[in-house]
């Protein structure tokens, strides 16, 4: 556009040398407001975060187990995270008993409001079935939030026994049926029906052979009282390194970098697959905003790299599944162990 300078048919007016000054200040007015909104917009997104969960009231994460153990840690872990992310105190209790029913029942029986959460492992899909009776319902009475991680199980040996790999071991168990044992750490729990499920697809005779916990079922293992157990990696990782046991395979689909040389049992019994999972969940009915935060609070903390590096190092598997896809999860995992329990015949203790 010309600019049309003021002559001598033009005088200049006290409004034209102030219009533009007005205008400048006009625009730099709207530009401010621009950056002000843009500066502000992050906040809005993050304050019904804050206030989706009850208001910023404390949190309780209840764990069915005992302090110390992996359930446990995980809950910590996230909690730590969480309670940075919401800017709100998550707290974890321990509620151990009846195969974790104890710690689900209460929360199932929880407001659904955020603030009682459930930080869950196996034995939530496998009591479904393990358990004639049960006070919830593992499915319709939860919100499952997300999937915190997955831990592989091992199968581990003696050093005298006569098999080095899983084809060896079922060639020696159909050669004698019935000679061959499981240490069992816990009755109904995933290791232990991880034997029952390698018997079942193999077609295999291993005697049971039961322990009130993982740690005199470890103890006879190492002093050859028995001579085979399924066991959480983070169990005897020490003990394979210091060639007190072997590993036969694994249970994950993948080998595992601790275990050099170990191939998974799916390569030879195919289908074969099983690990511990640690999930989070809400009581059913829980709003879906309150679902959402709680679930971004939660991945973002399983997403720390100094977390994923923890939890990596310890052999588990980091997830962070969405809520839909972690809900659709826990229905197929009620169905496959199902059929396991119904074979293994197992009555909870």
């Amino acid at each position: 556009m010309p600019v049309v300078r003021p002559g001598r048919h033009q005088p200049t007016r006290q409004s034209d040398r102030i219009a533009p000054h007005a205008a400048v200040r006009r625009r730099l007015g709207g530009a401010l407001a621009l950056v002000s909104l843009a500066a502000l917009v992050p906040m809005l997104g993050a304050t019904p975060a804050h206030a989706a969960v009850a208001g910023g009231k404390p949190i309780r994460i209840l764990v069915g187990a005992p302090a110390g153990g992996t359930t446990d840690t995980l809950a910590r872990t996230v909690a730590q995270e969480m309670s940075q992310t919401l800017g709100q105190p998550v707290v974890v209790e321990n509620r151990p008993g009846a195969g974790g029913n104890i710690a689900a029942d209460l929360v199932a029986k929880s407001a659904a409001d955020g603030t009682t959460l459930l930080m869950s492992f196996t034995s939530h899909t496998i009591n479904a079935t393990l358990y004639k009776k049960l006070p919830f319902d593992p499915i319709q009475d939860f919100t499952p939030i997300t999937l915190v991680a997955t831990v592989p199980s091992v199968l581990v040996a003696t050093p005298k026994l006569p098999a080095n790999n899983i084809p060896e071991l079922i060639r020696l168990a159909k050669a004698q049926p019935g000679k061959l044992n499981f240490g069992i750490g816990s009755v109904g729990s995933s290791v232990h029906l991880a034997g029952d499920m390698f018997k079942m697809m193999t077609g295999t005779y291993i005697v049971n052979i039961p322990y009130k916990g993982t740690t005199p079922a470890i103890t006879d293992l190492l002093a050859g009282q028995v001579d085979l157990m399924f066991a959480s990696s983070l169990n005897v990782a020490q003990h394979v390194k210091a060639g007190k046991l072997k590993v036969l395979g694994v249970t994950s689909p993948n080998p595992l970098p601790q275990f050099p040389g170990a191939q998974p049992i799916g390569n030879t019994v195919k289908g074969f697959e099983s690990s511990a999972w640690f999930g989070l969940f809400g009581p059913a009915n829980l709003p879906p905003e309150v679902t959402q935060a709680l679930f971004q609070a939660a991945r973002r903390g399983i997403d720390e790299p100094a977390v994923r590096k923890r939890l990596e190092t310890d052999g588990a598997e980091p997830s962070g599944m969405p809520p839909a896809e972690f809900a659709s999860f826990v229905k197929q995992d009620v169905r496959r162990w199902a059929t396991v329990v119904k074979y293994s015949g197992a009555q909870p203790e």
